[in-house]
């Protein structure tokens, strides 16, 4: 059994994200003799929103210059893709769009207590599958208390600036690496797969990454 180290750069208001994750999962299903060791890393998709957030339709009409009806039809591919999965985004047409860096402090408290994966699914549902605010003090600590993690401390690391140097830090690192969207996957530190690709060709990748790297390892 060959074990691959994937980083997954990621923002819990990435639509692609979730679905990017799923499919990976199926991908890995698909592969008897290779798994996974995911990491998450974070990344700024609104870093100039306000903390109120901003109209989800606003917000891309403005971003990408397209028309609403546009992004309606848009949004309907994307919460099919994820439908077809079983994702939770019954809702995810009535977000609105966040900055998420104050999240993403939290998740990497999350981090390091080894739950940031299941805390970036809560999140995920709770964003797309119920329209809630990824940055709400109130969710943060119930996903967290959901997970065994202090309450207590995450509103103390939401109400100080713990972790600001640390999540800005691999921000910009991934972004000096050349990752400019998400999902990002990066195996073994080698490979970049960019975007939700389908999961028979996310399969194939990674299938021959991992014959790359025992032949490597063997010579």
């Amino acid at each position: 059994m060959k074990t691959l180290d994937i980083d997954l750069v990621s923002d819990v208001v990435c639509p692609w994200c979730a679905i990017g994750v799923a499919r990976l999962e199926q991908a890995l299903g698909q592969l008897d003799d290779v798994e996974a060791r995911l990491r998450w890393h974070p990344f700024l998709l609104n870093p100039d929103l306000p903390a109120e957030g901003r109209d989800m339709v606003d917000h891309l009409a403005a971003k990408y210059g397209k028309t609403p009806d546009q992004i309606h039809a848009s949004q309907q591919q994307i919460i099919a893709a994820a439908h077809e999965l079983g994702l939770h985004f019954e809702r995810a047409a009535e977000r609105r769009s966040y900055n998420t860096f104050d999240t993403h402090r939290v998740l990497h408290y999350a981090r390091e207590a080894g739950v940031d994966q299941a805390f970036n699914k809560q999140l995920f549902d709770a964003y797309f599958g119920d329209a809630g605010n990824p940055t709400d003090p109130a969710l943060l600590v119930a996903i967290g208390r959901s997970l065994g993690l202090e309450g207590e401390t995450i509103a103390a690391i939401l109400e100080s600036d713990r972790y600001a140097e640390e999540v800005q830090a691999e921000i910009d690192r991934y972004r000096q690496l050349g990752v400019t969207a998400v999902p990002a996957f990066i195996i073994e530190q080698r490979y970049l797969i960019s975007g939700a690709q389908p999961p028979e060709a996310l399969a194939d990748g990674l299938r021959q990454i991992a014959e790359e790297s025992a032949t490597s390892a063997a010579t």
